[in-house]
């Protein structure tokens, strides 16, 4: 199973979110749901440091990376957080049972 976890300050600002593991639909390399998943991942974490120039902490470990937004964002972080949470919540459905989404209060 996939697992995104988002982060969010006071009830409702997304600063992050680590994503990990494997959907199971097919062999590494070869997964659709996986697939999906880690093109939107990478598009939000790129979008986020190279084209909008927001200061984040990226860490890729093995099957996870993880993004955290700095503070003084001035909401454009949120909003593509916001973004990638929206295309997973339709991947989800696509794939039912192969992505779980949950929040932490940060």
């Amino acid at each position: 199973m996939i697992r995104a976890e988002f982060y969010r300050k006071n009830g409702k600002s997304l600063c992050g979110f680590r994503i990990s593991g494997h959907a199971g639909l097919a062999e590494r390399g070869q997964d659709i749901a996986c697939a999906g998943v880690s093109s939107a991942v990478m598009l939000t974490a790129n979008t986020v440091t190279d084209v909008f120039k927001l200061k984040a902490e990226v860490a890729v470990k093995g099957n996870e990376i993880k993004l955290i937004l700095e503070e003084g964002d001035d909401g454009d972080g949120d909003k593509l957080l916001l973004g990638l949470l929206t295309h997973l919540y339709f991947l989800s459905d696509e794939f039912q049972g192969r992505i779980k989404i949950t929040f932490t209060e940060v």
